[in-house]
């Protein structure tokens, strides 16, 4: 039976022939013909080592190009140095100049005396501005706040700060000169308020928008609540002031709003907002009484908002 199988007609061997004859001739020039004909690089692989080399020869240009940029600087910066060395060495003079640690009075100081204390021409600079504006130091503490002294700067000058007793009346006459006159204060324009004895610009501005946020002054004494007011400044100022209290902006308490409430400076949201709904809750509000019934509001609050509300 497998006779039958493997049994092949004259053509069928002839075709077997030829075709093993065929993978025998394929296999030879494989093997055979490289020899005969080489084969080219058709790859890219010349290409990329021509670029490479186009690379190198690129990185070379710029290596001497950087080269001769560096020689070239290097020789600027060696004529420069030699033009200007007066300069460099008086620069490195300066930076050497040791510093004396000596009693001062920052006070009475000038700006030299700054300097050979170890201290920065700009420093020196500030303090002078700061005491032509009428600053002081009172305290070692106050030089501290100095912009441009650091700490380690202000713990090595502290043993030597010795300030004197200061005299603010004297000062202030001294920088200011005052006529005698008497202003009021619920009235009275920044101008006018200038020519108090003790009274500067900023002092007039800032009594002028105490006026203005409250609504008026009730009595001199108020005039310790402006900013940046001194007690001893204030005695000064005293004598020369005087207030009418009809000039006063009162808030009518039955129809302000919340916000209308909470800008005067004695109320705050929560004060405001408890009067807001005390009113709400009772109607109309007849007097300090209503007020006192809020335990928001101190008695202190109501003595302070008495003369500031009015309950028509």
């Amino acid at each position: 039976m497998w006779k039958d199988f493997f049994y092949f007609s004259k053509g069928q061997r002839i075709g077997i022939l030829v075709l093993i004859a065929l993978i025998l001739s394929a296999l030879a020039a494989n093997y055979t013909l490289p020899y005969f004909f080489p084969v080219t690089e058709k790859d890219g692989t010349a290409f990329l080592k021509e670029a490479e080399r186009f690379k190198k020869s690129l990185l070379l240009r710029d290596s001497l190009r950087q080269a001769d940029w560096q020689q070239k600087y290097e020789e600027r910066q060696r004529l420069y140095k030699e033009k200007y060395k007066n300069y460099y060495s008086f620069k490195t003079s300066e930076n050497k100049i040791a510093y004396t640690l000596t009693v001062f009075d920052p006070n009475t100081t000038d700006s030299v005396g700054f300097v050979r204390l170890g201290l920065k021409p700009y420093i020196a600079a500030n303090i002078q501005k700061y005491r032509k504006k009428g600053g002081t130091f009172r305290t070692p503490a106050d030089f501290a706040k100095v912009y441009g002294i650091s700490p380690e700067k202000f713990k090595e000058l502290e043993p030597y700060i010795k300030i004197a007793e200061i005299k603010p009346a004297k000062a202030e006459n001294a920088t200011i000169k005052r006529i005698d006159i008497i202003v009021e204060l619920n009235s009275a324009d920044t101008n006018l308020l200038m020519q108090v004895k003790g009274i500067g610009r900023g002092y007039a501005k800032g009594i002028v928008r105490f006026r203005q946020v409250t609504g008026g002054f009730v009595s001199v004494d108020q005039l310790s609540e402006v900013y940046g007011m001194r007690p001893e400044n204030l005695e000064i100022i005293r004598p020369y002031c005087k207030v009418n209290t009809t000039l006063i902006k009162k808030i009518s308490v039955n129809i302000a709003s919340v916000e209308r409430l909470r800008t005067h400076p004695y109320l705050n949201f929560y004060k405001a907002k408890a009067i807001y709904e005390l009113r709400r809750k009772k109607g109309k509000l007849r007097g300090l009484n209503d007020l006192a019934e809020l335990s928001e509001l101190s008695p202190g609050d109501l003595i302070r908002l008495k003369p500031y509300l009015s309950f028509d």
